[in-house]
């Protein structure tokens, strides 16, 4: 016993040998050397030495570090996603006036892990899509180097602040609506994901359930039953979500089953499937990315994750950096360190890029906590508008839009379905209008994309289209101004004004005489 004790102290880990024998090679490069450096400015950055961190708080003053702390036994780095004015004078006796007074800014960092790779995939896309419908498209996507994926939007790409509150004071708070926000607006496109996988779906057929279309939540499964006391000679009707067993109400003996009958509720909107059957369909259930074991809330306080380009102890694979278009085909193996070639994971943003998406989140976060002490977050007040939709009056940009697009098509249908929504489209129409839209693009969005922005834009409060001095209608091409143009700020402003315009009726002047007819007077025009 003693000597097989001896043999398995003695036996090298050759997942750690493996490991240290990348590290020193692969952290040798300049490339990758800068790609972390240039990354982690700002940020504290600790290495890890395979089993366990370094001392915190820790930055990096150079490139060369990196290499230093390798030789050292490092095999990773990782870094906050808080961006500090100087990270070591970071302190667990700090009061949060003093973080806050460090803290420069943040990135909203959104972590993707399931044990299963197909399904962090299918999520990443899920996520990119609902970032790229609310008009973000410099985010930067990276592999983390075992089975998920970071996806970073940058904190450039966020208004400085809202309301007189500054924005990179409100962390983690704001990040965490977001991502809350974010869970809850993906959910729909993820789940189309899964069901269009085929076989692949059925490894998650006991996650099915009843959507309602209206609101789109979960609806409740309710089970009408019919009960008889022989004794009492007595029949009851009963609506239950759970089998419970009846007693007589005179006799208190146990009833029997007469009947029992299945339908569906939706307790929000009140609609149950015996009267409205077409507005419940089969879904996924709601918590699928708690299920899916999905993690989009990594934020809190310091929280670290792996630098890109750093090395995944456990696989040996580099955490790098890739396109959107990317995640259909990528593999881990696409990770190997010896094909790396770095790219900066942060893409330089445009100005309030994200504004739109903090502003809809804050306002999602209201509508659910009622309770919570929240200032009023919407820059915009909408006011419904009554018009006739047969002389339906286009802005220009509108109007190229219709004609069809080759590029730019989800930021369009972004427009549109909130023009259309705002100027009191029902979802009926709106559907009409859109998939007409779509078949003149090249190529055509998918038809399940729509139907779920399309299902999104309805179940929730009314939101006007970006503003015309947007970068959302140029960056499309499809901003050719008329006069009218420069006189308002919103393309449902152009369509008010002029519908208002056309259809106002000139006052008729009329002449009023009076003639003297048998004593009195008569009023003719």
């Amino acid at each position: 016993m003693d000597n097989k004790s001896n043999e398995n102290e003695e036996k090298p880990d050759i997942k750690k040998e493996r490991i240290y024998a990348k590290t020193l090679l692969y952290y040798s490069r300049k490339d990758v050397q800068e790609a972390i450096f240039n990354f982690c400015k700002k940020r504290e950055t600790v290495p890890r030495y395979y089993e366990g961190f370094g001392k915190r708080p820790d930055t990096l003053e150079y490139p060369g570090d990196i290499l230093q702390q390798v030789k050292r036994g490092a095999t990773s780095f990782h870094c906050s996603e808080e961006i500090w004015s100087d990270p070591l004078k970071i302190s667990t006796e700090l009061r949060k006036e003093e973080f806050e007074e460090l803290r420069e800014g943040w990135d909203l960092l959104i972590d993707i892990d399931c044990k299963w790779f197909d399904y962090s995939r299918k999520a990443a896309k899920a996520i990119v899509t609902a970032l790229q419908f609310h008009g973000i498209e410099n985010l930067g996507i990276k592999y983390s180097g075992s089975k998920g994926f970071h996806i970073i939007v940058p904190f450039q790409a966020f208004p400085k602040e809202i309301n007189g509150i500054e924005t990179k004071k409100m962390f983690p708070e704001w990040p965490r609506i977001i991502c809350e926000y974010l869970k809850e607006i993906s959910r729909p496109i993820l789940e189309k994901e899964i069901l269009d996988s085929g076989n692949e779906y059925q490894k998650l057929s006991h996650l099915q359930g009843i959507k309602c279309e209206s609101c789109g939540n979960m609806a409740d499964a309710i089970k009408e039953t019919t009960y008889y006391c022989e004794r009492c000679r007595i029949e009851e009707t009963t609506k239950t979500k759970d089998q419970l067993e009846r007693k007589c109400g005179q006799c208190r003996k146990p009833m029997i089953k007469k009947n029992e009958k299945e339908f569906y509720s939706c307790s929000k909107c009140n609609l149950d499937s015996k009267k409205n059957p077409n507005n419940f369909s089969p879904s996924i259930s709601l918590d699928i990315y708690s299920i899916l074991g999905l993690d989009l809330v990594l934020v809190s306080s310091r929280h670290l994750f792996r630098c890109p380009y750093s090395l995944h102890e456990k696989t040996g694979f580099a955490s790098i950096v890739i396109k959107p278009e990317m995640l259909d085909n990528f593999q881990p193996e696409d990770a190997d360190p010896l094909k790396v070639k770095p790219v900066p994971f942060c893409p330089e943003p445009k100005e309030d890029e994200a504004k739109e998406l903090l502003l809809q989140a804050l306002d999602r976060h209201k509508k659910k906590n009622p309770l919570a002490p929240q200032q009023n977050f919407s820059e915009r007040k909408f006011e419904e508008v009554h018009l006739d939709k047969t002389k339906m009056i286009f802005p220009p940009c509108i109007n190229n839009i219709l004609k069809g697009l080759k590029d730019g098509k989800k930021r369009a249908l972004f427009i549109l379905i909130n023009y259309l929504n705002s100027l009191n489209f029902t979802k009926e129409e709106v559907e009409k209008i859109l998939y007409e839209w779509n078949a003149k693009n090249d190529p055509p969005l998918r038809d399940g994309y729509i139907a779920s922005q399309i299902s999104y834009t309805f179940s929730n409060k009314k939101m006007l289209p970006p503003n015309c001095d947007k970068s959302h209608y140029k960056d499309i091409l499809v901003c050719y101004p008329e006069n009218l143009c420069s006189k308002i700020k919103n393309p449902v402003n152009y369509t008010i004004i002029k519908m208002k315009s056309n259809s106002r009726e000139k006052p008729e002047k009329i002449k009023k005489e009076f003639k003297k007819k048998d004593g009195k007077k008569e009023k003719t025009n």
